[in-house]
Formats: structure tokens, sequence, C-alpha cells
């Protein structure tokens, strides 16, 4: 780079101009051959999307990402900027990065006409060849490809009719480089049809000007299939002219769910490093996202962003940290009921269907962290059947026993460690009852499982459950009932 910074010292370094798409899947072959990925921190995808993305780029095509909201569409365009060149050669000067040996724009035939092999060469870095922009209904042609700039004009004394008053919309200004556009659907229709060029023959037109420019442009766009009928949909023709179309999807299982969020979190967990998370209660707040997408409250066509999880986790620990501020005490760790914490970080992440409405936003979340609860509880217990004969034991007996002859059970709270520990171990039933499902479990997933079972008997109707203004209160269902009589 230091040593050419002209044409001339460019031409003798055997330089040769190579397209983008060219450069993006040389680059991938190289990682392929070496068994690595360019798509580093993408989860889940690893036997769905990459290989499809992989072929697509092979093909040099131009790529939709289709999928709901946040399964990481964004963040695949924005990493395939790891496979471009470290840095590419454009004539110094020019604002579509023209190539000094492959030149299209005016001004750079000019200045390569006038100044020959002494035309000044600069290199853009593969950071700054990345260009993303938000599809919005206010959107311009002119934002995109261009429009006759009459300050230009007249600064510069010419007329409409000289090419030099033209100013380069987004799409030219990116040549050589990625180009992403957000949301498509919601780009109008007219708006749209401006593409069709610049995908086919990879050319635009500006203002009614004769004026051919071949941009070489890595063309991704992103849509969400909802869009289609909210908003607005991708016209036919374009949708004709975009190489390869990929889906996307959700995690498909909790343990790449989890993941993600510590992922994505992991800042979150800096500021809470004093702050234990039971791999149980990291378990749970993914089961959530789950059960939110199959829920009958929640549309389905909308989507659960994995930033529900996210968010949620970061919320956890604050719950967590605020407990442990008021307590003033170091260290603490994560507790079920600190899940009653995340409830505002889940209603603003759900798109509510009619009978969700109905209920009210707090209800339904509550309800998903009450399925996370259940399924979480039959993975590791044994099932309660829904119908018992009045006489049928039951493996909870004991422990439903111990509830009926006490006069409850309280967790504060403010709750030290040590409290909370000693509460939990003096429900003796349920101590015996919890040993042959620790298992490999550390003692912060002990606990929590005991939680995990005390809030299972109360979603399944065996025991009740109160909150009070200084915690939560656990109790027989009945048994309060028949004393009192």
């Amino acid at each position: 780079m230091k040593e050419n910074t002209t044409l001339g010292a460019l031409k003798k370094s055997g330089y040769t101009p190579k397209s983008i798409k060219q450069e993006l899947r040389d680059n991938l072959i190289t990682h392929l051959k070496n068994k690595t990925t360019p798509f580093v921190g993408v989860w889940g995808y690893e036997n769905t999307v990459l290989p499809e993305l992989e072929r697509a780029i092979l093909s040099m095509h131009n790529i939709n990402l289709l999928g709901l909201r946040g399964q990481a569409k964004t963040r695949l365009a924005r990493l395939m900027v790891s496979l471009l060149d470290d840095y590419i050669p454009v004539v110094t000067g020019s604002e579509v990065n023209d190539d000094p040996l492959a030149p299209i724009s005016s001004y750079a035939k000019r200045v390569i006409s006038e100044q020959g092999d002494e035309t000044p060469v600069s290199w853009l870095a593969k950071e700054d060849r990345f260009f993303e922009k938000l599809a919005t209904p206010d959107v311009s042609v002119a934002d995109l490809i261009g429009d006759i700039d009459p300050i230009k004009a007249a600064n510069l004394k010419l007329s409409y009719s000289d090419e030099r008053v033209l100013h380069f919309g987004m799409i030219p200004r990116a040549n050589r480089c990625i180009f992403v556009i957000n949301e498509l659907p919601d780009l109008q229709a007219r708006i749209q049809v401006s593409l069709f060029n610049i995908l086919q023959e990879g050319d635009i037109q500006i203002r009614g000007f004769k004026l051919r420019l071949p941009l070489d442009i890595q063309c991704i766009f992103t849509a969400n299939p909802e869009d289609y009928t909210n908003r607005g949909s991708i016209v036919t023709p374009l949708k004709d002219r975009i190489g390869s179309q990929i889906l996307t999807h959700y995690p498909q299982n909790i343990e790449i769910a989890k993941k993600i969020t510590a992922q994505e979190a992991a800042k979150a967990m800096e500021f809470h490093s004093h702050i234990k998370v039971p791999e149980l209660a990291k378990e749970l707040l993914e089961q959530i996202s789950f059960e939110a997408r199959k829920s009958d409250y929640i549309d389905a066509k909308s989507g659960v962003s994995a930033r529900l999880s996210i968010t949620a986790f970061e919320n956890l620990l604050s719950t967590a940290q605020r407990r442990l501020l008021l307590a003033d005490i170091k260290e603490t760790q994560i507790r079920l009921s600190d899940f009653t914490g995340i409830l505002p970080a889940i209603t603003g992440k759900v798109e509510l269907v009619y009978e969700g409405e109905q209920e009210g936003a707090h209800f339904v979340a509550e309800h998903l962290l009450e399925a996370a609860i259940k399924s979480l509880f039959e993975a590791r217990f044994p099932k309660i059947k829904k119908l018992e004969r009045k006489d049928e034991e039951s493996p909870y007996d004991e422990i439903l026993h111990w509830f009926f002859e006490s006069e409850g059970f309280e967790l504060l709270e403010d709750d030290t460690d040590t409290e909370y520990h000693k509460k939990l171990n003096s429900i003796a039933p349920l101590q015996d009852f919890i040993k042959p499902f620790v298992g490999a479990l550390d003692e912060a997933d002990g606990l929590f499982l005991k939680e995990v079972l005390l809030w299972g008997l109360v979603a399944f109707n065996k025991l009740s459950r109160h909150r009070f203004a200084g915690g939560l209160e656990f109790k027989d269902l009945y048994g309060s009932y028949i004393k009192g009589l």
C-alpha cells in the first residue's frame, strides 16, 4: 500500500481487477479449504442456513435473507465483510470507488487521461466497504440512485445536461462494496422498480441521463414474511432478479439458545460476575421463548425474537443485583422468584393475538413463565396425572402432606443466601424427594431445582402460591379451608 500510491506503481505490482462477487467467492473457497468459517458467533445455522449462504456466494448471487425478527439476518450480512480483501485500490477522490485499472466514472476517466501513470491511488479498507439502508416509506430514488444537484450546477456554472451536476446516491457510492437493504418489503413498489437494472444489468439511470455506470455491487436484502401482508411486498420482477432467497429460523434447541444468549449478554455478565446463575435458570429462561413461539396468545407470524431471552437475562441479573444491594451483601445466586423481574422484558417483545389482548400482556407473560416451569418440571420429575383416583398414591404425597400440616412456607425477597438455603432445606420431604434428581448438579442448581419443584406443584394445582409485599408464600391448596371449618 505504501509503495503503490500511483497508477504506474500499481500496474508494476501485477495487480489485476476483480469483481466483489469474485472476491467474496475466492475468500470463501479459502475458508472452506481450511475448514474455517467467516460467520463467527452465529449459532444453530451450521447445517441449515450457512450451507445455503455459502452456495449463494459461490454462485456469485445477490441474496435475500427471509425470516422473522431476531433471526440474525443483519448479522449474517455484516459478517460477509470478513470475506472481503483487506484493502482495495481506488482512484483518489472518486465518489464511486473507481478501480484504477477499470474506471467507470467520468471523473476517474478524466483524471487518468490527464495524469496517466501519476494518477494518485488510495486504498480502501474492507470495514469501509459495507453500506446499509433501512427501508422506510420516505426513502426516495434520489436517496438510493441519485439526482441532479442544482447547487453543484450553480457553483460550477454547468448546464443540467452536464454529467458533472449529478449527485450520486447510496448505491453508486457503494460500488465495489456490500450494499444491504433491510426490510425490503417496506420499500415502496416504485422504488423497488429502480433496482431492476442494478440487479440484472449492473447499471443505473438518473433523471433520463444517457448514462451507463456499470456498478460492481454485492446486494443483500433482508425481509420478514409478516411484512408481505402488513406493510408491503417484494414486487415479483425484483424477486426474480435476486439470485438466492435463504430462509432463516429460530434456535432449534435449548442448548443453542443458551449459547446465543450467553454471547449477546456477555457484557451484562461482566458487570454481574458476583451473581451465580444456575444452569437450570438459564434453561428455564430459554424455555420461556420456546413456549412463546407456540403460545395461542401470541402471533406466530410475528415471531419471538432472540432479544426476548437476552433482555430477560439482563433483567434477571439486575433483579438479583437489586436484592444484593438492598441487603448489603457481596454475592448472591439467582432464585426462581427472581424470574418475576423479567416480566417487563417479555411484555414488550411479543405481538398478541385477540385472545392475548383480552387477557392482557402481563397475564400472558406470567402464563409463559408458568408454561416454561411446567416443561422444566416434567422434564425432571415424574409427571402429574390430570385425573387421579381418590385413593391413588402420588410420589408427591409426603411433600403435600408437609404443607397440609404446616402453616405455610415463606421465601422473602430480602432473604440472604444463607436464609434462603436454610428455608428450602427445612422441608424434610422436599429434601428426601429431590436427592435422586440432583445427580451431578452443584449446590446452586440443586436449590434452584427445589424451587422448580415447588413452583411446578403450584402450576399443576397441587399447592397454592401467594405474592405479598415482601416475597412469596407457598401453602396447601385446600388445607387452610378445611382447617377453617
